[in-house]
Parts: C-alpha cells; structure tokens; sequence
C-alpha cells in the first residue's frame, strides 16, 4: 500500500468570524474529518491510502476552538488527480453559511476555472422524504449545493442480493457466453444506448455520440475491473444466434457488483433484463459472495422491475444534483 504524503501546509486566511476553511494536511487528519457522521467514515483512511481520495480534496471548516462545523469531499478514481464526485458535505445543525462558505472556497481550488464541477451525490434511506430525522441531517447540504449552482440530476435505487435468495433459472430462450473482447463490448454498449432511460446515459448522448459515450464509459470504468473478463456475459437467441445484450458482473474496489445490465432495442419487452440478471448474479455466486450490489434510475420502472423479480431488493436510494 503506497503511503500517502501530506499536504504542504499553507497559510490559512480565516473567514470574518473567526472560521478555517482549509483541506486536511494528510492522514492524521482523518479522524478529525470524520468527527461529522456519514455512512463513507469508516471508508475514508483506507481510500486516502489507496489513491481513492486525496487529502487536497478533503475539505473542513474549523472555528476558533478547532471543532468541526462542516466538511466536503471529492472521490477520484486510483492514479488520478481528478476529483469525479462531491461525495461528502456534511454541517453542524445551524450552520449552512459556513458550510456554503467552505464549498464555495474548496470549489474555487478544486475545479479549474471554466470547468463544470463534479455532480453531488448522496445516500439516503428508502422513504427519506417523509423521514423528519433524515430530512433534518439532508436538506442543509442539498440546500446549499442547489444555492451553489446544483440542480436535480437523478434518483437511484441502491438494490442487494443476499446469499440464499433464490435466483430464478434459464429459460432456454438466451444463451450465454463471454465476451470475445473489448470491442464486442463497445458495439453492444453503443446499441444498446438507443433508447435508453438511464439519465448519466442520455446525459452523455446530449454531449457525444452514442459511440463515444459507450468507449468513455468503458474507458473510465469497465477498463479498471481487476476481476476475470469471463464474467462479462453476452446473451444471444437461442433461437436466432442473434445478440441480445450484455450483464457485465465484477468486483469494484469494494464489493461484487452487476457493473452494467443493458438488452438491445430489437428485444425489449420481452423478460430479458431479467434473464441477464440472473446470468450475472449466478456468476457471481458461485464465487461464494454473500452479497451483490447494483443500481438503476428511480424512473427506470422496467429495469427496477427485473431487478425486483430477480430478488435484489433496494437498501438505499441515491440522490444526485448536477451542475450544468
């Protein structure tokens, strides 16, 4: 494991009242950072080590007395010194200027001028909207995102599988075999962009081709999967030979997943998310996992429906704000 190094220390200039805005100076830093509660805490020392966060992009506001009144934080994939998601903003009850102050100086030095900054996300219970205690603790930070700029982006459901759920069998109307290679991969993901009701997807389809979107998308995420590429499955018609889509299963730096689940236009409607599913799902537990993640769009009824019937249930949702 690589040691991470401090951050050169700086001068500080304090806000009017006294408040320091400042990134951590490194590793021994993080249990002040985490003096504020999130369900990332217990991640955030081993990620810094890993090269999954840097300690330039963990951000805290401090009063006088050195207690902590607001925090922000951006993840970056390993190797790179790109901050990809604002993943942590979290304040004390009472104190969502600073928290505004903090974000909005920790973007100026965070994102280069011009550059659009990274989304916002946030993990949140089922139900959290009617949930006075989680509204208390969410509508602060969301309030001032959207004060910064940020708008909605999407919902998502974060959905698990548990070992001993059932898995419903083949049908006999697809069969299944891996991936010859990473073209195969983008031509299908290409396909399979039309139509799509995933919103990162159609938000790339605004800005690129439908090609360009599916070789990003694998260039940025199904590249870095360190687990065997037989587990990315290719489903073809029985019937016909004919592709009819991908399940993509892997194990990202924390957990198994279902990375990517798509069908191409010419076989919607007809079960086959969920026989894809299912595909991955087997696939991966027979390595003896006890659970596997994934997520889709709240507005995506028909993949959360497959996922549903499959026997993933949703554990969380995901809520992303977006600057444009």
């Amino acid at each position: 494991m690589t040691a991470v190094p401090a951050v050169p220390a700086t001068p500080v200039q304090p806000t009017a009242d006294g408040t320091v805005l400042r990134p951590i100076t490194g590793p021994d830093e993080v249990e002040l950072f985490n003096r504020l509660p999130y369900l990332f805490n217990h991640e955030i020392a081993g990620d810094l080590a890993s090269g999954r966060r840097r300690a330039e992009l963990l951000w805290t506001a401090l009063d006088a007395d050195g207690r902590l009144l607001a925090r922000a934080g951006w993840w970056c994939p390993p190797g790179s010194t790109e901050p990809l998601l604002l993943d942590v903003l979290d304040l004390v009850p009472g104190h969502e200027a600073t928290a505004e102050a903090l974000l909005r100086r920790a973007l100026a030095a965070v994102v280069p001028d011009g550059a659009v900054p990274p989304k916002y996300t946030r993990f949140l219970p089922a139900g959290w909207r009617g949930d006075p205690a989680v509204r208390a603790v969410v509508d602060g930070p969301l309030s001032v995102v959207e004060r910064l700029g940020a708008e909605p982006f999407v919902e998502r459901l974060r959905l698990e599988w548990r070992a001993g759920t059932p898995v419903p069998g083949p049908t006999g109307r697809l069969v299944f075999r891996p991936a010859s290679g990473e073209a195969e991969v983008v031509d299908l993901c290409t396909g399979i962009l039309t139509g799509t009701l995933d919103a990162h997807s159609r938000d790339d389809l605004r800005r690129m081709t439908a090609r360009e979107a599916a070789r990003l998308q694998y260039d940025e995420e199904f590249a870095h999967y360190t687990t065997p590429r037989e587990w990315w499955r290719v489903a073809e018609s029985a019937e016909t030979g004919e592709p009819v889509g991908l399940v993509i299963a892997a194990r990202n730096a924390y957990r198994p997943i279902i990375a990517y689940l798509g069908v191409l236009p010419a076989h919607r409607g007809r079960g086959h998310a969920e026989e894809l599913l299912a595909e991955g799902t087997r696939v991966l537990a027979a390595t003896g996992v006890e659970t596997i993640r994934a997520s889709t769009d709240v507005g995506n009824t028909p993949m959360a429906a497959a996922f549903a019937r499959a026997g993933y249930t949703a554990f969380e949702h995901e809520y992303v704000m977006a600057w444009r």
